[in-house]
């Protein structure tokens, strides 16, 4: 009997550079897919390509000989970067250097690049500005691929302490006909068919409102989705089309909220640095802010807050004569020049505010027993600005009505809102966080168009 013939399986460029793995594979026989990146070639005649899969940072090396290939001339014409190729051949490692890399003893061309010259994407640096220009190609340069490896593990370490915690994901609705702040800016729905929902229709600015209704009977749910402002606003931290973290927990306070916050950022920290650090620690060395050891991400992971009352926040910044223009006094918003002064300068690190006046924030948010400040925080990033806003939720309907009537909202539009309140309720709270901005943080970047796949902003719908 003819013996068959052992199926060489496809092995990730990841399995490959890995330590754990790799003496495994040495000479062997193995096959591998990607794209080219770079290719050159010696003085012998020796084709040197580099070739990456997106499974890992760095690219692995083949060697091409003339005489250990079947039509030579033919494929190594019509090869150049970006082509996916499957390469098959012997592992070794590079007697000099002492990385891995294919001897190649067979190439299949899968995707060409039918003209070289117009391919945007080579081997030479290129700006985050013209790589937002083409955000379908961008995901083939090297930081791109970082980037996206990031907020895949950012997603899914969020995800699983919820999970852990007990949490039940809610997917909550992106159309909507309420408000959930009380005076957005939303997108609205235009439809050929009039009155299709018999109500003004809008895409949402949050999730919270729905959730709150699930955290009256499963107690503790969260949602991961897209949120939508209709703000005509091009700054770097600014995006029409964002994803947010929303978590409503049933009999719960400020203090749980804030433990929560604290420990979900410290356990998704410390996993992505654990298993993102080469993509972390290449997007820093790349960054212009360089952070001697990572220490942003170390202060998170070790939960090094400043917590502080709104009241102590006015009090510091009206003793500092760089703000006396700005005429600082009880009541207003802590603006983003304030934010960077008090993480950057004052404190130098991270900050919980907490207890801000009632005037300023939504309808939603418990009245604290001052009458003049509602129980909620604003958690504070060096660089980034606010990443998390939550607040205990005013659960008595008397005062929700009260709130409802002074923010000069109609009644009627939060009947089932208010319902929650009429049937069974109880003291709650949660929080929202914004994925983008906790990417930008994490990964040294300046401007949060370049942490989401396909950014949009006023004049840029292109995808």
């Amino acid at each position: 009997m003819n013996k068959k013939k052992k199926k060489i399986k496809n092995i990730k460029i990841y399995n490959i550079l890995n330590n754990k793995n790799n003496k495994k594979y040495e000479n062997k026989i193995i096959k591998t897919k990607g794209w080219i990146k770079t290719k050159r070639k010696s003085k012998i005649g020796i084709i040197f390509i580099e070739i990456n899969d997106g499974s890992c940072l760095n690219n692995l090396q083949i060697v091409i000989k003339k005489k250990k290939i079947k039509n030579y001339n033919n494929k190594i014409k019509k090869i150049n970067n970006g082509c996916s190729i499957i390469i098959k051949g012997k592992l070794k490692k590079n007697k000099k250097n002492l990385k891995y890399e294919i001897n190649a003893i067979k190439l299949k061309i899968l995707g060409k690049i039918k003209n070289a010259k117009k391919y945007p994407i080579s081997p030479k640096y290129h700006s985050l500005e013209f790589l937002r220009k083409i955000s379908h190609l961008r995901p083939r340069t090297k930081i791109f691929g970082a980037i996206s490896r990031i907020r895949s593990s950012l997603i899914f370490y969020l995800h699983k302490y919820l999970q852990k915690k007990k949490f039940f994901l809610i997917n909550t609705p992106i159309l909507t006909s309420l408000d959930t702040e009380g005076h957005s800016k939303m997108f609205k729905i235009e439809n050929k068919k009039k009155n299709f929902f018999n109500k003004k229709t809008y895409l949402t600015v949050s999730g919270q409102l729905n959730l709150e209704s699930y955290s009256c009977s499963l107690s503790k749910v969260y949602n991961i989705g897209p949120v939508f402002r209709a703000e005509n606003s091009n700054t770097k931290k600014h995006l029409a089309e964002f994803w947010m973290l929303e978590t409503e927990i049933a009999f719960s306070n400020l203090k749980n909220i804030i433990n929560l916050s604290k420990n979900l950022l410290s356990y998704s920290f410390k996993k992505i640095l654990k298993n993102n650090y080469e993509d972390i620690l290449f997007l820093n060395e790349k960054s212009n802010n360089k952070i001697k050891n990572l220490k942003h991400i170390k202060n998170i992971i070790n939960k090094k807050y400043i917590i502080i009352s709104y009241n102590k926040i006015i009090k510091i910044l009206k003793k500092e004569k760089i703000f006396k223009k700005n005429k600082i006094k009880w009541g207003i918003n802590i603006s983003n020049k304030h934010e960077k002064f008090l993480t950057e300068k004052y404190f130098k690190k991270a900050i919980i505010i907490k207890n801000f006046p009632k005037k300023i924030k939504p309808f939603y948010m418990k009245t604290n027993k001052d009458k003049k400040t509602v129980s909620c925080i604003d958690i504070i990033l060096p660089k980034i600005g606010e990443i998390i806003g939550g607040s205990e939720r005013e659960y008595k309907l008397k005062n929700l009505d009260k709130n409802i009537k002074k923010k000069l909202l109609k009644k009627k539009k939060y009947k089932w809102y208010r319902e929650l309140r009429k049937f069974g309720t109880i003291p709650h709270s949660g929080f929202g966080l914004g994925i983008e901005r906790i990417l930008m943080y994490i990964t040294n970047l300046n401007n949060i168009r370049d942490v989401i796949a396909f950014p949009k902003y006023p004049n840029n719908i292109n995808f």
